[in-house]
């Protein structure tokens, strides 16, 4: 609730205030200097299921663009469409990390099906999980107005199961 007798001009102000609360923005750093690197990602949360697989650490991801391909340890992974990249981006300090949401296709044998994922989320195929568990580049406030071209993701994903 807004105290009374505020002007409308105060009133906007004290709104902004909290709007803005969230993210404080790094200044980019001086020519010639190093670039900052970006924060630590936060570990991959799970999705609440009967007895996860738990892939290995240091399982390597592969990597996909938008349209193109690839077979993720047994199913073959196409992402067809960004639904959401709410990521925080690498020269801000925000409140939440944000994640991304992709639609995707995936091939088991002669079967395929359009799925959505969300960075850091498992989801069921066959008898395994998918995650999508990187997103590359990083978003950057003073680039693109912190938006990512299309052609420019990378999506690394992992699958744990059988298969």
């Amino acid at each position: 609730m807004l105290p009374e007798g505020m002007t409308l001009r105060a009133q906007l102000s004290f709104i902004a205030s909290f709007a803005l609360a969230g993210c404080t923005i790094i200044p980019a750093a001086e020519p010639g200097a190093n670039a900052p690197s970006p924060p630590p990602s936060p570990p991959p949360l799970l999705e609440a299921h009967s007895s996860p697989p738990v892939p290995a650490p240091n399982a390597p991801l592969i990597y996909a663009a938008l349209g193109q391909t690839v077979s993720v340890d047994g199913p073959q992974v196409t992402p067809l469409k960004v639904l959401e990249d709410s990521r925080c981006p690498a020269n801000a300090r925000c409140v939440w990390a944000g994640q991304v949401r992709l639609r995707v296709r995936v091939k088991t044998g002669t079967r395929h099906r359009d799925l959505e994922v969300t960075s850091g989320k498992q989801v069921q195929v066959a008898d395994g999980t998918l995650e999508l568990v990187e997103v590359r580049p990083d978003k950057f406030t003073n680039e693109n107005s912190g938006a990512v071209e299309p052609a420019a993701y990378r999506f690394g994903f992992r699958f744990v199961g059988g298969f």
